[in-house]
C-alpha cells in the first residue's frame, strides 16, 4: 500500500441505485490519484459482487473490503463470514475492533485479537480500531486503553503482528459527534501508538499504517494529515456523500 491511505466505512447503508452513482463518480475521480493514494471502501457485503461488476479494474490502489470477519473458517456459524470466503471474492482488507461492534455486539479485546489473528493466517490486512471513550478520555486513560487493546494482539498474534496491518485510533467520544480530536492530539496519540509498538517489537516493522478516524470531514481533514503520524483517514459518515469522501482524498493528496 502507499499513503495516505483512506478508507470508507459505508455501515448499513447503500442500495443499488446509491451504488450505481457513487461509483460511477468515484471512478471518474479518481483517475488522476488512483496511484498517488490508496483507496478502501467498505461497503455491506451483500453488495460487494455488484459492485465487482461495475469496478473499474483499471485503478490501481482501488480496494473493496470488508467490515468484519469470524474467528471460525467454516461450520455451523450462522449469518458469519469467515477470512477464507473473503479471500475467495477478492477482499484484502478488512475492518475489525469498530466500537460500533464492541458495543452493540459485546466484542471483547479478546475476540477482536483473535479476528486480527485468523485474518493474518489468511493474508489479509486488518484494519484495528482502537481508542477511548468520553469517561476514559476525562479520567486520562487514553494510553491505558490504547495500551490494553494493542497489548492483547501482541498476546495472541506475537511480535510480527502488526506487520502488514493498518490500525485506525477511532476516538469513540468523536464518532459520529461531529466533534473531531484536534490535530495535535490526535498526532500525540498516533505517535504513541506508533512508539508503544515499536518499543514492544526488536524488528524493523514492514508496511504498518496509523489512520485517524472519527468525525473525519473535508474542513478538518487538511490539519489532520498534515501530522506527522497520521497516514490516512478512516471515514465514516462523510464517505457516503461523494463530493465531500472526494474532497478528502483530494485534501489528503495535497
Amino acid at each position: 500500500m502507499i499513503k495516505p491511505i483512506i478508507v470508507g466505512n459505508w455501515k448499513l447503508n447503500g442500495n443499488k441505485i446509491f451504488i450505481r452513482n457513487f461509483f460511477q463518480l468515484l471512478n471518474q475521480f479518481l483517475n488522476p490519484y488512483h496511484k498517488k493514494c490508496t483507496t478502501i471502501i467498505t461497503p455491506p457485503i451483500l453488495y460487494i459482487p455488484l459492485i465487482q461488476k461495475i469496478l473499474f479494474s483499471d485503478k490501481k490502489n482501488f480496494f473493496l473490503g470488508s467490515q468484519n470477519v469470524d474467528i471460525h473458517t467454516f461450520g455451523p456459524f450462522t449469518g458469519e463470514v469467515s477470512p477464507c470466503m473473503l479471500t475467495d471474492i477478492g477482499i484484502k482488507h478488512v475492518i475489525i475492533g469498530h466500537s460500533e461492534r464492541r458495543f452493540n455486539h459485546k466484542e471483547s479485546n479478546t475476540l477482536i485479537a483473535k479476528k486480527f489473528h485468523i485474518l493474518k493466517e489468511n493474508k489479509l490486512i486488518p484494519i484495528l480500531c482502537i481508542g477511548e471513550t468520553k469517561e476514559e478520555k476525562i479520567n486520562k486513560k487514553t494510553k491505558e486503553i490504547c495500551k490494553k487493546q494493542i497489548d492483547i494482539i501482541f498476546d495472541i498474534c506475537g511480535a510480527y503482528a502488526f506487520d502488514n496491518s493498518i490500525i485506525a485510533y477511532e476516538p469513540i467520544w468523536a464518532i459520529g459527534s461531529n466533534h473531531s480530536a484536534k490535530p495535535k492530539e490526535a498526532q500525540y496519540i498516533s505517535y504513541f501508538i506508533r512508539n508503544y509498538i515499536k518499543s514492544k517489537i526488536t524488528h524493523k516493522i514492514k508496511n504498518f499504517f496509523i489512520q485517524y478516524g472519527g468525525s473525519v470531514t473535508d474542513k478538518n481533514a487538511q490539519e489532520l494529515i498534515l501530522q506527522n503520524d497520521i497516514d490516512g483517514f478512516l471515514v465514516g459518515g462523510a464517505s457516503l456523500k461523494i463530493k465531500e469522501f472526494t474532497k478528502i482524498i483530494e485534501i489528503a493528496n495535497m
